[in-house]
């Protein structure tokens, strides 16, 4: 293998100082948010009763992981996002899929999905609570009630924006409607299926705590919901950001499984 060229050095040399410039601007940010945060408090420019501080909201959090909430809360949430997020995707991308076999049925079902679309999905959670009882299910119901149509609605406009120029060229060679489906529109649409796994992060997540809201014991919901009653705020706050983190590694995961998938599929966009 030849030795990479002097300009070609130069250019990864380069890229290299953007992303770690990049990296550091973001720490930096972030550090001077929570720096500013801090000070304010301390000046008494802030109530640091209602929106808390840095150092007090580390100390909620040191004592919740000394107490072993810490671990009970963030589990039960994390479990019940990573299953409303997985049956939100597969059902989702399975339906899209049938829709997309059958035109018919499309055309039967399609006002139905705007409908249920557009429906505030809050008003189903007393709904699923009667219906399937106060537990992890019914939050699970209520993630899969708002990640689930949109993940339909977001696949299935990518399979019909396929490109119809292909499809007639597999037609005439005499392909099957399974091969066209497999071997065309599926590999076509891969930035459609990641595009729609983070897109289901972040619904997810919302389904989650919502849930929780209404009918939870344990999880990052419960946690708010309860320290927003006794006006604990350090906890609250202290819960936010715990969900901030969940939800940024969650969606790091969908960028890393993206990246591995396009090294072993050979994509390069």
């Amino acid at each position: 293998m030849s030795e990479p060229s002097p300009q070609r050095l130069a250019y990864l040399r380069g890229r290299r100082r953007r992303r770690t410039a990049v990296l550091l601007w973001r720490a930096g940010l972030l550090l001077a948010l929570f720096l500013g945060w801090e000070l304010a408090a301390r000046l008494g420019a802030i109530d640091s009763f209602i929106v808390s501080s840095p150092s007090r909201m580390w100390e909620t959090l040191c004592s919740l992981a000394r107490s072993g909430d810490l671990a009970l809360h963030v589990g039960t949430s994390v479990w019940e996002t990573v299953a409303g997020f997985l049956l939100g995707t597969l059902l989702g991308t399975a339906a899209a899929v049938l829709l997309w076999w059958s035109p018919f049925l499309s055309k039967i079902l399609d006002p139905y999905l705007v409908v249920l679309n557009a429906l505030p999905k809050t008003a189903l959670g007393p709904v699923f609570i009667v219906w399937i009882g106060a537990g992890p299910s019914s939050i699970i119901a209520m993630t899969l009630a708002i990640s689930l149509i949109v993940t339909i609605l977001d696949m299935h406009n990518g399979f019909l924006a396929t490109d119809p120029g292909k499809i007639r060229l597999m037609r005439t060679l005499g392909a099957s409607r399974r091969q066209i489906l497999t071997k065309l529109v599926l590999p076509a649409n891969f930035t459609t299926m990641i595009n729609a796994l983070k897109v289901n992060v972040g619904l997810s997540w919302v389904g989650v705590i919502m849930g929780e809201f209404l009918v939870s014991r344990a999880g990052l919901g419960y946690l708010i919901v309860y320290g927003s009653q006794v006006f604990k705020m350090d906890l609250v706050m202290t819960t936010v950001l715990i969900l901030a983190a969940a939800a940024a590694l969650m969606y790091q995961g969908i960028l890393w499984l993206e990246k591995a998938l396009k090294k072993y599929m050979g994509v390069t966009v």
